[in-house]
């Protein structure tokens, strides 16, 4: 899920820049046109600023890369659930993609209508599937034989209408980090190709459930056309066996998200090829295609400001020990992800190898590893860019720490799109006696 340490030394830092919206047009660090420093100085670190110029600019690309096909934009609201990024989402015309029924309640917190949701996710309990039929979710993927029985049993004791699809295992196997690909037959996600004749007759003989998509998901960070295509073939064929059996509902193909972004300046995926490649597959074919991007449309528009608390030499190694580490940004120490990192001051001094850690009592607590950065003093301030996704929705309270703050830029402007963690915040809902009587 992103780019080994190893790739560093290729880095396109303007690139990654550019696409955050960052300049240094002196020696401090803007985005858009406000000061970094300056949002570190007011709001304190660790934090997470997002530009939404940067969200929009992204948001032009996809739709102008599928301008050829019939498509409806539902964002991956598990990238980034912040209420201020899931409302400037909205603003711009796009629906919402769903694993949770928290992320449900977050999109409606956000304005976006139940018909513009789609409830995804591979482990929906019988709550949660409850929830988003009496909320009118627009349509729901189920992923096994199982949750369709769960579904048709809700549906039928509401007497509630389901539009619903049917998440696919395409069994296509795609060049990303074990961990998230989820595509191919090994995975726990999808309903396999054989299945679905018998969860298509499922559906038609029941009074509640209509089948009107078919859908896939081949993991996250691809950067590879081909897959798309081997898929959206795939669930053509599929379509072409269920209008053979009489089922001849199906009228969206979601093609999931997982377009590939840059994390080291290179091109990530090649957007408009996509679109270009789906536009020939479905030149004859009456379908509205639904895409499902989330890293593509926020993760390089924002970046992680942590300060510097110590600078620690230990024999012919030296630590940049942050106030943030994995309790904030968990990616590194997952996948070894590729994260690059800058001052907020710059400044003509000479470079050194540093290993940049944070305060956590793990080894694997780190940010950057053997990187090449100008010699950073205790009380200096860092950027590290491409944190707009799998960010802070990933982060935790481990060692007991407060989640970090959040902040929307949008040109010259600023505001805190989400208040730090408190203490009181970290010891809300616990009891030191439980068993004592009320």
């Amino acid at each position: 899920m992103g780019q080994p340490e190893a790739v560093a030394s290729a880095v396109d830092e303007g690139a990654l820049m550019a696409a955050a919206g960052l300049s240094r047009p002196d020696c401090a660090l803007l985005m858009g046109g406000v000061s970094l420093t300056q949002i570190a100085e007011t709001v304190g670190t660790p934090v997470y600023v997002y530009n939404a110029e940067a969200i929009r600019e992204r948001y032009r690309q996809l739709t102008d890369a599928f301008h050829g096909v019939p498509h409806r934009i539902c964002y991956a609201v598990k990238a980034n659930s912040s209420l201020a990024v899931l409302g400037l989402i909205r603003e711009l015309g796009a629906g919402a993609d769903l694993v949770s029924a928290g992320e449900m309640h977050r999109a409606l917190a956000a304005g976006f209508s139940p018909k513009q949701l789609v409830f995804s996710g591979v482990g929906k309990t019988t709550l949660e599937l409850r929830q988003a039929i009496e909320a009118g979710v627009g349509q729901i993927n189920v992923e096994s034989q199982e949750e369709l029985a769960r579904l048709g049993r809700i549906a039928e004791e509401l007497g509630r209408p389901v539009s619903l699809g049917l998440r696919v295992n395409p069994d296509i196997a795609t060049a990303t980090h074990p961990y998230i690909a989820t595509g191919d037959s090994g995975a726990k996600f999808g309903i396999p190709q054989g299945q679905v004749p018998a969860a298509g007759d499922y559906i038609n003989r029941h009074p509640q459930l209509t089948l009107s998509c078919l859908a896939m998901h081949l993991g996250s960070q691809l950067v590879e056309v081909a897959p798309y295509v081997r898929g959206v073939t795939t669930l053509l064929e599929l379509n072409d066996a269920l209008r053979r059996d009489g089922i001849d509902t199906v009228a969206v193909l979601d093609i999931g998200g997982g377009f590939g972004i840059p994390y080291d300046g290179g091109p990530g995926i090649d957007i408009r090829a996509v679109g270009e490649a789906l536009q020939a597959l479905l030149a004859h074919a009456e379908f509205e295609v639904m895409i499902e991007p989330g890293r593509f449309l926020v993760g390089n528009a924002g970046v992680l400001l942590a300060e510097v608390q110590y600078r620690k030499r230990v024999g012919s190694k030296t630590f940049l020990v942050l106030d943030s580490g994995m309790n904030d940004l968990l990616r590194p120490a997952l996948y070894r992800a590729y994260h690059h990192v800058i001052e907020l001051e710059a400044h003509a001094r000479a470079e050194e190898d540093v290993d940049v850690v944070g305060p956590a009592c793990e080894t694997g607590d780190f940010l950057a590893l053997g990187r090449r950065l100008p010699v950073i003093e205790a009380g200096e301030r860092l950027a590290v860019l491409g944190t707009g996704a799998y960010g802070f929705v990933m982060s935790s309270n481990y060692n007991t720490r407060p989640r970090a703050a959040e902040v929307l830029v949008d040109g010259d402007r600023f505001g805190i799109a989400r208040q730090r963690e408190s203490v009181a915040d970290l010891l809300r809902g616990e009891t030191v006696d439980p068993l004592s009587p009320a």
